[in-house]
C-alpha cells in the first residue's frame, strides 16, 4: 500500500511537470493553439493508456490549457477518446512530428475528435518549444533593436531641427545688425540733411538782410 502511494504521488509530480511544459508551448506556439482550440471547445477528454511503465492518464482540453490527471474529470463516466501505446511509441510521435508515426497510435473514439487529437500530437514537441523561445527571444531583440533605430532617428531629427534653427538665429541676426546699419545711416544722413538745411535757412535769410540794407 505504501509502495501504491509513493508511485501515485510521484506520477502527480511528474504530471504537474508535463501539465506546466504544455502551458508554456500553448503560450508560444501559435499553431499549437490552433490545434488545441476546437479540442478546447468541446472540452475533449482524451484517455492515454500508457504501456511500460502501465500507467493512465486523462488529459481534458480546455481554455485554461491541458490539464492532466489520473483520474476521470467530475461529472464525466467515459473519455471522448482513448489511446492505447507504449510509452516509447507517444515519446516517438512526439518528438518526431511524423504523421505515419502518430497515424500507428491506437486511437479509439469519434473520428472527428481522433483527428483532432492526432493534429494536436504533430503540432506538439520540445523542438516548437524551442523554436518558440528563440522566435520569442529574437522578436524581444528585434524590438529593442527597433526601439534602439527609432531613438537614434529622433536625435537625429532633433539634431538637425537645433541646426536648422542655429541658422534660422544667424540669419536673423545678420538681418538684424543689417538694419541697425540702414537706420543708422539713415540717422546720419537726417542729420545731416538738418545741417544743411539750417545753414541754406541762415545763409538765405542773410542774402535777404543784406540786399535789404543796400
Amino acid at each position: 500500500m505504501k509502495r501504491s502511494t509513493l508511485s501515485h504521488s510521484f506520477l502527480n509530480i511528474i504530471l504537474v511537470f508535463i501539465e506546466s511544459a504544455l502551458t508554456l508551448l500553448l503560450r508560444l506556439d501559435p499553431e499549437l493553439r490552433k490545434a488545441a482550440y476546437p479540442l478546447a471547445k468541446q472540452g475533449t477528454v482524451v484517455a492515454l493508456r500508457l504501456y511500460l511503465p502501465h500507467v493512465e492518464v486523462f488529459a481534458t482540453f480546455s481554455t485554461k490549457g491541458v490539464l492532466l490527471d489520473d483520474q476521470l474529470p467530475v461529472g464525466r463516466s467515459e473519455p471522448d477518446v482513448i489511446i492505447n501505446a507504449y510509452s516509447i511509441q507517444i515519446i516517438n510521435a512526439i518528438t518526431t512530428h511524423d504523421s505515419e508515426t502518430t497515424e500507428k497510435l491506437q486511437m479509439r473514439g469519434d473520428s472527428v475528435q481522433v483527428q483532432l487529437v492526432k493534429q494536436f500530437i504533430m503540432q506538439l514537441g520540445v523542438g516548437n518549444l524551442v523554436k518558440g523561445l528563440i522566435k520569442k527571444i529574437k522578436g524581444g531583440k528585434d524590438k529593442n533593436n527597433a526601439a534602439e533605430t527609432e531613438m537614434a532617428d529622433k536625435k537625429d531629427s532633433y539634431k538637425l531641427r537645433i541646426k536648422e534653427q542655429q541658422t534660422q538665429i544667424n540669419t536673423l541676426t545678420i538681418k538684424n545688425r543689417e538694419l541697425e546699419t540702414t537706420v543708422k545711416e539713415l540717422q546720419s544722413k537726417q542729420k545731416t540733411l538738418m545741417i544743411i538745411t539750417v545753414v541754406a535757412i541762415v545763409v538765405m535769410i542773410g542774402s535777404i538782410i543784406a540786399l535789404l540794407m543796400n
